[in-house]
């Protein structure tokens, strides 16, 4: 009788080696990418931000400055777009309150800019919603190089 290739024990250590193989591919095909947040330490909304950021799966790494302006110019914000915050994530640069869904859009579509902002502190925009405060509707620019335009549409954290 021919002997056979397959043993138990050869069977098991393949099925013990299953998770070394998967998991690699796994935790990048759902993992998020680091966002790190440069704000003045005095600021109560950035960390709401943040908050906001963290409770969507993004990992947050707050970065206290009392340089935002000059992180601002070293990222490519133009001052009329500016807010109280600067992120950066995946290589794109995320100013103000700009909500998770659109970071998600903007990473899943991948387009040709430097990032997304959204200027001010529209009320009820992640980060701004304070209890009575009514949500107000507000627009997500993407700015670039090739120019800026309009990304997404929300009032407070919800897309229009």
């Amino acid at each position: 009788m021919p002997r056979s290739l397959l043993t138990r024990r050869s069977v098991i250590a393949g099925i013990a080696a299953l998770p070394a193989l998967w998991t690699p591919a796994w935790a990048r095909a759902f993992a998020r990418p680091l966002v790190t947040v440069h704000k003045d330490p005095s600021c109560g909304c950035c960390g709401a931000w943040a908050e906001h950021i963290e409770a969507a799966g993004f990992p947050v790494s707050i970065v206290e400055t009392g340089e935002l302006d000059a992180v601002k110019r070293r990222l490519g914000v133009p001052a009329e777009l500016e807010s109280c915050h600067t992120a950066e994530v995946d290589g794109y640069v995320v100013e103000g309150h700009v909500p998770a869904a659109a970071i998600e859009r903007l990473l899943a579509l991948a387009p040709a800019a430097t990032g997304l902002a959204v200027p001010g502190m529209p009320g009820g925009s992640p980060g701004m919603d304070y209890p009575g405060v009514t949500p107000e509707a507000y627009e997500v620019v993407l700015f670039g190089p090739s120019g800026r335009k309009t990304f997404a549409r929300f009032r407070g954290a919800h897309a229009l």
